[in-house]
């Protein structure tokens, strides 16, 4: 639209222009150190116009090798996103290696070539070829310092998703001398120790990852709660596991599994009476199955009070199988044969368990009846051994 109105404008001014000069073409005269130009006005508008032709068409050749390769540049840039983009869209369809071929080929090209290498490293990993994908992380750790992090994060995911542990572990260890706070790698390092059981070194990482890692709380949690039970199951006596229990905070000593791990290390440790104080102060606030059934094998300083309480807890689960075997088994302790018998009878017949059918074993024993103990020890083993399912036979052809 503007072009057009200015061939217009132009138009309408040569016609003016024209007319003027043909009722008077003009005389122009230059005098310039002893020289003297004398023409007239159309040879100097002419002479004009040729010179800023001239001087365009110089400009445009001094810039032409520039431009075209810029124009150059452009286009390899473009196809480089759109291989990029295609390299992408066959690794997600599940073409790992004409993706990584794409990916690699538009690397050295590319506007974000980090985006290709890490691709590709993808790529190759999903097709077990490690070796590749370690030249392709290594091409973008060397060729793009800036983003040392994101190469080495990116090996080390894929180094513990093929289980390479001490080489993750290595790779982590490098990002924490570069950036001994960061977020993601802190979260591997725990995962990577997780995996490796090595509660110490959880454990020491457990504050950091608290303060800076990124693990949702259930998960540090579940990871504190386990490093705590590694320690309890480790401490060599009944000191040292309350020493360990004094080192749990508060709001975690309410975990199930911590409370069940504290008392079955202080009954390995022979601080049976401390456990029964425990287990029974526990289990007024919370009833834990698992409490319940260490209750019937801590050996607490009075017995006959232990068995007491039990069954005054009947009163309030009177069909607890778990709390009645715990009963029995105090009643066993006590020569309280018949009841005891009661109990597991109970048992045996809510949930029978390998332990109930156990503990009435060793009681028909006791009393004399050799074959029932013997079919109660059957009964038990039965539903401790798996069975097994049937073969299935070999399909086989027919001969025609």
């Amino acid at each position: 639209m503007k072009f057009g109105i200015l061939v217009i404008v132009a138009l309408i001014g040569s016609a003016l222009g024209a007319a003027v000069l043909l009722q008077d073409s003009g005389y122009v005269i230059i005098s310039f150190r002893g020289y003297i130009v004398e023409m007239n006005v159309w040879v100097m508008l002419l002479s004009i116009i040729l010179l800023y032709l001239g001087i365009r068409i110089v400009i445009k050749l001094f810039r032409a090798p520039r431009q075209l390769g810029e124009a150059a540049g452009r286009y390899r840039a473009g196809r480089a996103g759109q291989r990029l983009t295609r390299g992408v869209i066959e690794v997600a369809e599940g073409n790992f290696a004409k993706g990584e071929r794409l990916l690699a080929r538009a690397a050295t090209v590319s506007e974000s070539p980090l985006l290709n290498y890490l691709q590709a490293a993808r790529a190759a990993h999903l097709l077990g070829q490690d070796g590749r994908r370690d030249t392709w992380l290594k091409q973008a750790y060397e060729n793009l310092p800036g983003a040392a992090n994101a190469v080495l994060l990116t090996q080390a995911e894929l180094q513990l998703d093929q289980e390479q542990f001490e080489a993750a572990l290595a790779t982590l260890r490098k990002i924490e001398e570069n950036s001994p706070n960061h977020g993601h790698a802190l979260m591997l390092l725990g995962r990577l120790y997780y995996r490796l059981q090595d509660w110490e070194h959880l454990g020491e990482l457990l504050p950091k990852l608290r303060k800076h890692g990124r693990l949702d709380s259930g998960t540090l949690a579940n990871w504190s709660v386990r490093v705590y039970q590694e320690r309890l199951r480790s401490a060599v006596d009944g000191t040292a596991v309350a020493a360990v229990w004094n080192q749990i905070p508060k709001d975690q000593k309410k975990s199930p599994n911590l409370l069940e791990t504290y008392a079955e290390n202080l009954i390995r440790t022979d601080m049976h009476a401390l456990a029964e104080k425990e287990i029974a102060a526990a289990l007024k606030k919370n009833w834990i199955p698992a409490l319940v059934r260490l209750y019937g094998v801590v050996q607490g300083k009075d017995s006959t009070k232990q068995l007491k309480t039990a069954e005054a807890w009947l009163g309030e689960h009177s069909d607890d199988p778990d709390l009645l075997l715990a009963t029995a088994q105090l009643c066993l302790r006590d020569e309280l044969w018949g009841k005891a018998r009661s109990y597991l009878e109970t048992v045996i017949a809510i949930r029978p368990t390998p332990d109930a059918y156990q503990e009435y074993g060793r009681l028909l024993n006791k009393l004399g009846e050799g074959e029932a103990a013997a079919d109660a020890y059957e009964a038990g083993l039965g539903l401790v051994s798996q069975p097994q399912l049937p073969a299935i036979a070999h399909l086989t052809t027919d001969p025609e």
